[in-house]
């Protein structure tokens, strides 16, 4: 089944996928065993189909690179379980970039 989410980015992360702030995606049945989008999927979805450029910036890994902060629904990811929450129809999913020059 497909799953509608909406997606936020700010503090220059939305620099990285063609300076679009707000994305609001379904995304696709899943194809492999399992049966639910997680956060991890997702992030790796944004980066194969929404990142225009430099995809070290954002991803690390499986996971989003330090110094990106992710909020699902306004909460901390690190308090709904990271990579590994199931995304629910209608989430709204924030990544904030703390990466700045200097």
């Amino acid at each position: 089944m497909s799953l509608s989410v909406k997606i936020e980015l700010a503090g220059g992360a939305e620099l990285l996928f063609d300076n679009k702030r707000v994305h609001d995606v379904t995304l696709p049945d899943k194809t492999d065993d399992s049966k639910a989008w997680t956060l991890g999927g997702l992030l790796s979805w944004m980066r194969d189909n929404l990142l225009t450029e430099r995809p070290e910036l954002f991803m690390q890994g499986k996971s989003i690179r330090p110094g990106i902060l992710v909020l699902v629904n306004d909460a901390d990811w690190e308090l709904v379980g990271e990579t590994e929450y199931v995304l629910e129809k209608g989430d709204n999913i924030m990544i904030i970039s703390t990466l700045h020059g200097g």
